[in-house]
């Protein structure tokens, strides 16, 4: 450790360590703090890659796996004996994948010159040439002052605990608890129905138990689409999820081993007991140690720190991306603000364009949109013509045994520009790259309507949905529209 850097970056997550990855092949000296101990070990990571995107993709893919096996392989002439699932070698898969990635990104920071600080990163001072951090190192809570001509701060989010349900790491958890289970509940309740209760629930949903899922919100995935969001709404209710919108949550209460939870919902109120309940409301700025009485940093009125639209705070040299910012909390977004932030710190001018940022959900299928939803656009003051196509007229996905779902195009029917693109279907989140892509050339409609895609392709949904938004889709009968 140098008691002076070109760049101290508070916070080892995806944003974090991209940045000073980043920094290091520009040629600066450069610094990552990061406080996390996972499993007795200091880890870099946050909590993609520890206790979040990665090991629940990882426990999403083994129990899709699971219970493909066990009641899909029927249709296609292939029989199995007893299907069991083992829950431990199923957790230990999932620390593998965490444990090899968070190791190639240490390995990715000494490789680019990086010093990995382990420990507490406090911004003392932002206000003058030298800024000045605090580290409290995590072996023995010795405090060292070093110097920085510039600072990103990246310390990410932590999950929002709730009064009415108190996690205790046994019965009541948050999302890094439902990671870890020992064994499937027979019944699982989860406050929230957003993403992450979405996956979660579907995760132990598969390997066999009874979930419910409590949304306070009056509707389903009020920030998707309401076509997509309705498409969704009947698929995983039936798979087994129940959803239960307009439900609030008053109460949860662990007596002897289940969790009893204590509902309203139209005026009426009920309870329900539950071997394990998953707390997931949401994720808050995680801002513990990270900034000193005098640092000099403005904040906004939820608490954040104010940004503008490179990422620059109120202070020279004083950068904040991803969770602890407006926007989005999602690592992408976080990784690009981060080579944004040090670009901008090397002279150079990127820009992060905010408009295409996309959102999945990691259901089976997955729900994806990027861009504006048909009822945002209209709102917008845009004159909105649409196109979609249903994967049960596609000859790749029916092949696959995938034909459930659907691709949406919103545009500008003035100009044909299209403004989003959402997808329910197996690989939607991959599929909706194509959107972005074509948003980001600012493309038209008809530019996706000349394109030539693969036959057979799932892809070749997004050309039909293009098509359709001109009464032109191919595989799918549409009523010609009236002449005015």
């Amino acid at each position: 450790m140098k008691d002076n850097y070109d760049l101290v970056v508070i916070g080892g997550g995806p944003g974090g360590y991209e940045a000073a990855i980043r920094a290091g092949q520009l040629g600066m000296s450069v610094a990552c703090i990061e406080k996390r101990v996972y499993k007795g070990e200091p880890a870099l990571g946050g909590t993609c890659l520890n206790v979040g995107c990665i090991p629940s993709k990882a426990l999403l893919d083994s129990s899709h796996r699971y219970e493909a096996t066990k009641h899909d392989l029927g249709e296609h002439g292939i029989s199995t004996g007893d299907v069991a699932i083992d829950i431990e070698q199923m957790i230990a898969r999932k620390e593998g994948i965490v444990k090899q990635l968070t190791g190639g990104v240490a390995a990715l920071l000494k490789g680019n010159g990086v010093d990995w600080l382990q420990g507490w990163g406090t911004l003392v001072d932002g206000t003058g040439t030298d800024k000045k951090v605090k580290f409290t190192a995590l072996e023995d809570e010795s405090e060292t002052t070093i110097t920085a001509k510039n600072v990103i701060l990246a310390a990410g989010s932590v999950p929002i605990e709730i009064p009415v349900a108190k996690t205790d790491g046994d019965r009541i958890v948050d999302s890094t608890g439902a990671l870890d289970f020992t064994e499937v509940p027979k019944r699982l309740g989860v406050i929230g129905a957003g993403v992450i209760g979405l996956e979660l629930g579907s995760v132990w949903r598969r390997l066999g138990a009874e979930v419910v899922v409590y949304e306070a919100l009056p509707s389903f995935l009020a920030a998707a689409d309401k076509d997509i969001s309705k498409e969704a709404g009947k698929m995983l209710k039936k798979q087994g999820l129940d959803i239960r919108v307009d439900t609030k949550v008053t109460n949860a209460e662990v007596q002897g081993d289940q969790v009893v939870v204590t509902s309203e919902s139209n005026g009426e109120s009920s309870e329900e007991s539950f071997d394990k309940l998953i707390v997931c409301v949401g994720r808050r700025a995680y801002s513990e140690k990270l900034l000193g009485e005098d640092s000099g940093i403005t904040l906004t009125e939820r608490g954040l720190i104010d940004v503008n639209d490179q990422c620059k705070t109120n202070l020279d040299g004083v950068y904040a991306i991803g969770d602890l910012v407006r926007g989005p909390m999602l690592a992408h977004k976080a990784m690009e603000e981060g080579m944004m932030a040090v670009e901008r710190i090397h002279g150079e001018k990127p820009q992060v364009n905010y408009d295409t940022i996309i959102n999945v959900i990691y259901t089976h299928p997955e729900i994806a949109w990027v861009g504006l939803t048909e009822q945002e656009a209209e709102e917008a003051g845009y004159e909105v013509k649409t196109g979609s196509f249903n994967l049960a007229a596609n000859g790749r996905a029916l092949a696959q045994s995938e034909a459930q779902g659907s691709i949406k195009v919103v545009a500008d029917a003035k100009t044909d520009r299209l403004l989003g693109m959402h997808a329910i279907s197996a690989g939607a989140g991959d599929i909706v790259h194509q959107g972005m892509i074509a948003m980001e050339f600012v493309s038209s409609i008809e530019d996706l309507q000349l394109m030539t895609f693969a036959h057979p392709t799932i892809s070749e949904a997004v050309h039909e949905a293009a098509l359709s938004a001109d009464g032109r889709a191919i595989h799918a009968i549409q009523r010609k529209k009236r002449k005015k």
